[in-house]
């Protein structure tokens, strides 16, 4: 059908969302607007969907939702017997609307739903799947993007996302049912009534807040400490969790930003309320000014990632980045519990191969084996997996990625904001027994292991030529090696796409025992590295960046060296590409 015949059949057939009708009313005689809305179909990728919310084919709206969920129950229902799914949402818009149409299309199949009553954390989904022995799990957030987009994310029985192939799976299913008539709805309220759907209930909750509990290492140390925290839950489903559990482990003094306090999907303060960015933490920022907290700390929508602040020696907030509290998490939970006698045989850490190499010098100071992973949390709760699979998921200690996710335990298999706010403040606490900030802790950090820089840059490339282009450059990447880079002997290429480790020095090949994925890395001999990773979603190139310096002063020129040097991947398009020295 063309673009103007789905426009008017969604007219004729979309009628049970009044938004809908009034938005297609509103984009008549429109073509552009038309276009946009119906000349694809919102895919259902390896996480689920996400999109702009509205009308259309190419949006997120009921009948968009309807079908996933159609796709997903048939799925449930060919590979279960009498299957259950777990639903959570957060704040955005309509996210409580989605989440019941979701269960109202599971209840219509014959599976039972079980939802929380209101909004929550996407970690207390992957909690709810595993600890009700659901067979799959929805959540309903677009995590920290603006206001304009929802998502749809799917998890598999173990708490983690879907695998690639059951993802796959699950598309053909989708791709199968008609988006009017094609999925079996009941009404949400008879659902409840039959008991095909059913609340969480509030033990479940207190169960995980119980877990998160049981991850702390000084919280006997936090109550008299002192602390006090300036928190953000940007508006969205941080607010009671994180807030409950710094009440549990007795922290006293917790202000929180007025104006990001309630939920509200329109984030009407923060435009991008994503805690990596400072933009975001403004008001935060604003109000550590009069409260003069030690910890600003800030948890995105559906909190699962945390961002902090804390003040420099003049008193001003500063920002670190997702690998900088990563690094000091691992370092404190290594410190301490070995110092405690907690530290189980044999520990397990795990980071993202674009996550801060310090955590390599910092397990090896503490005998902890550390995985790296591909990009993306679930490969880290797969891991987790094997070590339950092994009867050893204590050896399990901590996991994170630079983009501001971490994880402690493995009662669930995602990031979890709650457990790492807690943590944080955890650790500030500690320290601040022993008269330091948390600023004084990275400085000792940098001066005890080198000083690193991380830099995450990406290049754009419009329409077909460019994803042309993007497949050239990491095809002339993948076949021609550099030797060196900005005069820095390149000494290791990980080629994830071949699953070649190559050994430029003595020319061997290993086998690299991960998922294939289109991403190079290359290692210099210094300790720098430069990763390349095109976006799958995207038409984007990413390069991710190491610099390790002596001080913040030489690590941060080096970080620029490199990130020109890179830059220069974008201007060649074919042949041999060249990472030049600025």
């Amino acid at each position: 059908m063309t673009e103007m015949e789905l426009y008017k059949l969604w007219c004729e057939k979309a009628v049970d969302d009044p938004d809908l009708q009034t938005e297609l009313k509103s984009i008549e005689g429109d073509e552009a607007a038309i276009q946009d809305r119906f000349y694809r179909d919102l895919e259902f990728g390896t996480g689920g969907l996400r999109g702009v919310i509205g009308a259309g084919a190419y949006r997120l709206n009921v009948y968009t939702i309807r079908r996933a969920t159609q796709g997903l129950a048939d799925y449930v229902n060919g590979a279960f017997e009498n299957g259950s799914v777990a639903i959570a949402y957060d704040s955005r818009i309509k996210s409580d609307k989605f989440a019941k149409e979701a269960a109202a299309v599971l209840a219509a199949n014959g599976i039972k739903v079980y939802i929380y009553s209101e909004l929550m954390p996407t970690p207390m989904l992957s909690w709810a799947v595993r600890e009700l022995k659901c067979q799959a799990g929805i959540v309903i957030t677009a995590s920290h993007n603006p206001a304009k987009y929802n998502g749809y994310k799917v998890y598999g029985e173990d708490g983690c996302q879907i695998t690639l192939d059951v993802a796959n799976t699950v598309i053909g299913k989708i791709n199968a049912v008609e988006m009017f008539g094609g999925a079996k709805v009941m009404d949400f309220e008879d659902g409840i009534k039959s008991g095909k759907i059913e609340y969480i209930k509030q033990e479940v909750i207190d169960k995980y807040l119980d877990k998160v509990a049981q991850q702390g290492v000084h919280t006997d140390l936090v109550a008299d400490s002192g602390l006090k925290v300036v928190y953000t839950p940007l508006n969205g489903t941080g607010n009671k969790p994180v807030r409950a559990i710094l009440k549990k482990i007795g922290i006293k003094e917790v202000t929180v930003v007025p104006e990001q306090e309630n939920p509200d999907g329109n984030f009407p303060t923060c435009p991008f309320p994503n805690p990596e960015i400072k933009e975001a933490l403004a008001k935060g920022l604003e109000l550590c000014k009069t409260v003069k907290p030690d910890l600003l700390l800030a948890t995105d929508p559906d909190c699962d990632r945390v961002g902090i602040a804390v003040p420099d020696p003049d008193g001003n907030y500063v920002l670190f980045s997702g690998n900088e509290v990563g690094a000091m998490l691992l370092k404190y939970i290594c410190q301490e519990r070995t110092a405690l006698g907690t530290m189980p045989k044999n520990p397990v850490a795990v980071k993202t191969i674009v996550t801060t190499d310090i955590c390599k010098k910092i397990a090896a100071e503490y005998n902890v084996e550390l995985r790296e992973v591909l990009t993306g949390f679930k490969f880290i709760g797969e891991q987790i997996g094997f070590l339950e699979k092994e009867g050893q998921d204590d050896r399990y200690i901590f996991g994170f990625e630079e983009s501001y996710g971490y994880l402690a335990g493995s009662y669930v298999r995602d990031k979890d904001a709650v457990v790492a706010s807690m943590l944080i403040c955890e650790m500030a606490a500690y320290y601040r027994t022993k008269g330091k900030s948390l600023d004084d802790v990275i400085t000792e950090l940098y001066k005890e292991f080198g000083y690193y820089k991380n830099k995450t840059v990406s290049f754009e490339f419009d329409g077909a030529a460019g994803l042309e282009k993007m497949g050239d450059i990491m095809t002339s990447l993948r076949e021609n090696h550099p030797d060196e880079i900005c005069g820095r002997k390149v000494t290791v290429v990980n080629d994830y796409k071949l699953s070649l480790k190559t050994d430029k020095a003595n020319g061997t090949t290993a086998e690299i025992k991960l998922p294939k994925s289109n991403v190079i890395a290359f290692m210099l001999d210094d300790g720098c590295s430069i990763t390349v990773r095109p976006s799958g979603t995207e038409p984007k190139i990413k390069l991710y960046i190491t610099a390790v310096g002596e001080n913040e002063e030489s690590a941060t020129k080096i970080a620029d060296q490199l990130v020109g040097a890179g830059r220069k991947i974008k201007g060649n398009g074919c042949g041999h590409i060249v990472f030049g020295a600025l």
